[in-house]
């Protein structure tokens, strides 16, 4: 009774927490520089969490790609109930690694959770003592330590126009870049996301379920005296957590592009998975094309594009990955930086979404280089979901080929495989590294043993349908075009 107490209390925190040289359009097989292109870093801030063992995050994650698929092809959400339950078998699945850990500390209300971070803390110090390299021969103690902590890992300043660095969310489930909003002009920590389209911060006068919210950068006319706010509601739902509030205009600075009066939301209802002080950034840019907008008006990148200050409405992402530690992800405005792909690998397809998502055909699924025999499947490409969500049968098919499994809980692999997914678009394949295919481990305590896998079952969508998040794009060069209606995929340089 006590322990299923300490469960419900527990699960309700996680419930309400927080689980990121260009060529323009018409000569893109060519490498000339366009200078009306710009490009920003995507960034380290250190904001601790000591609250959620990492694979209740991870569950979190899961659980917003399959809400967030939902929502894509237009069909019904899991229920709360459902994502509870998941939840729940999540936390089981923990209880049960802890019986078998040499801690005997009683499953009390605030034991219960230090319990877990003090195992995941012993972990990451054996794991770094282990390795000069930070490598466990599983996954890395830099990521373990990312998962544990949060917070942002800062971007290099690209050297590209038009360009914002982006930083790392933890480990690598977001990409965050940073622009400057009002006047005076405030820098705000923007969520860079591919699978939306409307572009929104916080109010000044912003509430959340818990009162106040967070610590975080405010827009409004208090601290911006060309703010201007409209009588206009509007009102967003994500995969995790939702925002409301009214339009307005104010000036916006991309990585020196200027985009004055420009009209999007100020949230006066955020709520905790955007509000809690836990959450590294201050707003977020929805990047789809605007069709798909709540707020029904255009995208920052198609206002650039409007107004003549880029040729194109083109947004271009490098993300980077923790364990590199080259800290290199950007988001290029205005055409492609081809410094950082190889250009006679790049491709162009069509972009089949008929409501502004960007999806692509996909030509082949294989694993370790054998064909899937998975056909007839689109992705939707979309840098605001962490892993790869696929049909149960197509999870189940890889997963197996991979030398991992599924249960009712979840995908697994082996931590240390060096197995390969690989995922082909205009007659190009497109490897995933198999340190993106094994994400956390699923006993903290056993960073060698078996991990989360990159890919999970959704189960909604219809059968055709893949939703593709970091962990395949990670591993490719990734442009979308809305003046053209195109993607563009290369391999990095």
């Amino acid at each position: 009774m006590q322990l299923s107490i300490v469960f419900a209390v527990l699960l309700a925190c996680i419930l309400h927490s927080t689980p990121s040289d260009a060529i323009p359009a018409r000569a893109r097989h060519q490498t000339q520089v366009n200078p009306m292109m710009v490009t920003m870093p995507l960034k380290r801030l250190h904001v601790p969490r000591n609250d959620v063992h990492p694979q209740l995050l991870l569950q979190q994650h899961i659980n917003r790609g399959n809400k967030r698929l939902a929502r894509m092809t237009g069909r019904s959400e899991p229920a709360e109930h459902e994502l509870r339950a998941e939840m729940h078998k999540r936390m089981y699945l923990l209880e049960s690694y802890s019986v078998n850990s040499r801690s005997a500390t009683t499953a009390t209300g605030s034991n219960f959770s230090r319990r877990y971070w003090r195992h995941s803390k012993h972990v990451v110090h054996a794991a770094s003592n282990a390795s000069s390299t930070g490598t466990t021969g599983g996954v890395s103690a830099l990521d373990i330590q990312a998962a544990e902590n949060g917070g942002l890992t800062p971007a290099k300043v690209p050297t590209a126009n038009n360009t914002l660095g982006l930083a790392i969310d933890a480990d690598d489930v977001g990409y965050i870049a940073t622009i400057q909003i009002g006047t005076p002009p405030q820098s705000f920590n923007i969520l860079m996301d591919s699978g939306s389209a409307d572009f929104w911060v916080g109010s000044e006068t912003c509430q959340s379920q818990q009162g106040t919210c967070g610590n975080h950068t405010f827009l409004g006319s208090k601290s911006s005296s060309s703010f201007v706010q409209s009588n206009q509601n509007f009102n967003v739902t994500y995969g995790s957590g939702s925002v409301a509030g009214v339009l307005c205009k104010d000036n916006i600075n991309m990585a020196g592009l200027q985009l004055n009066n420009h009209t999007f939301g100020v949230a006066n209802e955020e709520s905790v998975q955007f509000s809690a002080d836990t959450v590294p950034f201050d707003g977020l840019m929805g990047l789809a094309q605007s069709t798909l907008s709540n707020e029904k008006v255009l995208t920052p990148v198609e206002s650039l594009a409007s107004n003549g200050l880029i040729s194109s409405a083109i947004s271009s992402f490098k993300i980077s990955r923790l364990a590199d530690q080259l800290n290199d992800g950007q988001v290029t405005f205005g055409g492609l930086d081809s410094t950082k792909f190889v250009a006679n690998s790049l491709v162009a397809i069509p972009n089949v979404s008929k409501v502004g998502f960007w999806e692509g055909a996909v030509d082949a699924i294989t694993a370790n280089g054998q064909d899937t025999g998975i056909t007839g499947r689109t992705a939707i490409l979309d840098t605001g979901t962490t892993l790869i969500i696929a049909p149960p049968a197509d999870a189940l098919a890889v997963i197996t080929m991979l030398g991992g499994k599924c249960d009712t809980q979840q995908c697994t692999i082996p931590c240390t495989s060096n197995a390969s997914l690989a995922l082909s678009f205009g007659n190009a394949s497109f490897a995933i590294d198999p340190r993106d295919m094994a994400v956390l481990p699923v006993d903290i305590n056993d960073p060698t043993g078996d991990c989360t896998a990159g890919i999970q079952p959704g189960t909604i969508g219809t059968n055709t349908e893949w939703l593709v998040g970091d962990v395949f794009l990670k591993n490719a060069y990734f442009s979308v075009d809305t003046t053209n209606n195109q993607i563009s995929l290369a391999k990095l340089s």
